[in-house]
């Protein structure tokens, strides 16, 4: 360890090493994703989603352990084990105060399947490199449904400047299928009705 602050990205980097020494698949989502497919923004906090094999378990605490963001093995089966709302593994890191936030992959949760099965590989650059990212367009869907939650304007203003940035590389029915499968047609709708993108 060096005297150095930790930065954000060098955060995300030590986050995304102890996921593959342990042998887990992921992909990013949130503001680190959005800088992807979008324009950046700040951050405090990393969105990751994980499909976490029961056996990787200790491999996943050890190596979380070894970067200084120590998540007990019965903490991470615990969250595992919890159906009945979406929590994420807290993975944070001691001398930074940075927060990994892991969301495992759950059998029902089809459209986090298709989001990690659709994932893609963006290079950001050193110190954070080659990642694995949302999709702009689970991306998208993802901001949708948190906006029809919260109402916060952070989710249009990305999902504005995705459709901006990428323009007629977004594959809209992709995402119409989906929000109708998830009942947010309408949410969609205003939020097109309101960024009005030139697809």
């Amino acid at each position: 360890m060096t005297d150095q602050p930790l930065g954000y990205a060098d955060f995300v980097h030590l986050v995304i090493e102890a996921l593959q020494a342990a042998g887990i698949d992921y992909l990013i989502g949130g503001a680190v994703a959005a800088w992807a497919w979008g324009e950046p923004r700040s951050t405090m906090d990393l969105d990751v989603v994980v499909d976490i094999p029961f056996e990787a378990i200790p491999a996943l605490s050890k190596e979380l352990e070894k970067r200084d963001m120590p998540v007990p093995v019965d903490i991470i089966l615990d969250t595992l084990n919890e159906e009945r709302v979406d929590l994420p593994i807290n993975a944070i890191h001691m001398h930074s105060g940075f927060k990994a936030d892991l969301y495992p992959l759950r059998p029902q949760d089809e459209l986090r399947r298709s989001a990690l099965q659709r994932r893609a590989s963006v290079d950001f650059g050193p110190p954070l490199g080659t990642v694995y990212v949302h999709s702009p367009e689970d991306l998208v869907l993802y901001k949708i449904w948190y906006f029809s939650l919260s109402q916060q304007t952070k989710h249009v203003r990305d999902i504005a400047a995705i459709l901006k940035s990428l323009g007629s590389e977004i594959d809209y029915k992709y995402i119409q299928t989906w929000v109708a499968r998830l009942g947010l047609s309408s949410t969609w709708q205003e939020l097109l009705d309101q960024i009005q993108p030139q697809p």
